[in-house]
């Protein structure tokens, strides 16, 4: 039996909005693209598409044209920054943000198609702790948990890993602070949800550090550039190189956990082969 490579899927979430959650989706793409990966990030805001608006990408075709069947996964991929490729989402489309369970599976079974040509899945998670952001981070092999320096941040993003640890039995949570004014204050923010989370919650929080607040990062959006390729040499673009690394150095999943995966096939397949 021949085993493909192993594909690392990893969510971007955070609870709530403001957090820039798509920004590092964006730039840890481009930043896993330079260490030699190919890379597909997903904008899984599937009704306010704004992966392809912050890049300043046309997307001809969206998911919605995947999930009804008029085109393929590769048909819909365009090229982004940096040798990545964006599933660019639907903008205004009021029945994308409520998809049904099936819909949401044969959505994830469609990136089977894709499975040969890509290291690493990047999925932007929308705001809030919906359905369709539980049934895409649920699917994924690791989740970074964005969060900031306002209490609603903290609160929204203990509510989100609550739920996926109760309801999927999800207990490894990657902590990534943002805008930060100093390292300290990742910390102590890492050490806020952390805390609340051991009281109430059987998981594991990880802290991956910290993206100091960068006044180019403003720039960079300004100027719909990722702010890796913008300001190569600043403090945010620095952090968010470094945190590649570390992802790049995770160890890839090859056992299914027992509910609905992006790529479960090959996970299903690595499982029997490890069994034989």
């Amino acid at each position: 039996m021949t085993l493909h490579h192993p594909i690392k899927v990893i969510a971007v979430t955070g609870g709530k909005g403001g957090v820039g959650k798509t920004n590092l989706s964006v730039n840890l793409s481009i930043a896993l693209a330079q260490l030699r990966r190919r890379v597909v990030l997903m904008d899984a805001d599937l009704g306010l598409a704004n992966v392809d608006v912050l890049l300043g990408l046309q997307a001809q075709h969206t998911i919605a044209d995947v999930l009804d069947g008029s085109h393929s996964l590769r048909d819909v991929m365009i090229n982004g920054p940096g040798g990545i490729k964006v599933v660019p989402a639907s903008s205004g489309i009021q029945q994308m943000a409520s998809l049904t369970p099936q819909e949401h599976a044969a959505l994830i079974h469609a990136f089977s198609e894709l499975s040969d040509q890509l290291d690493a899945l990047i999925i932007d998670t929308a705001a809030g702790i919906s359905d369709t952001v539980v049934s895409f981070v649920s699917a994924a092999q690791e989740v970074i948990v964005v969060v900031c320096d306002e209490p609603s941040s903290i609160t929204d993003a203990y509510a989100l890993i609550k739920l996926l640890n109760a309801e999927y039995d999800i207990f490894r949570f990657r902590v990534v602070a943002n805008m930060t004014r100093s390292n300290q204050e990742g910390i102590n923010l890492f050490s806020k949800l952390n805390t609340v989370c051991e009281r109430f919650i059987d998981a594991s929080l990880q802290y991956m550090g910290n993206i100091p607040f960068d006044e180019n990062v403003r720039k960079a959006i300004q100027k719909r550039q990722p702010i890796i390729q913008f300001a190569p040499r600043s403090k945010a673009a620095s952090a968010i190189k470094t945190l590649a690394q570390k992802v790049d150095d995770w160890p890839v999943q090859t056992l299914p956990r027992g509910h609905l995966e992006f790529f479960i096939e090959r996970l299903l397949q690595t499982s029997n082969a490890s069994g034989m």
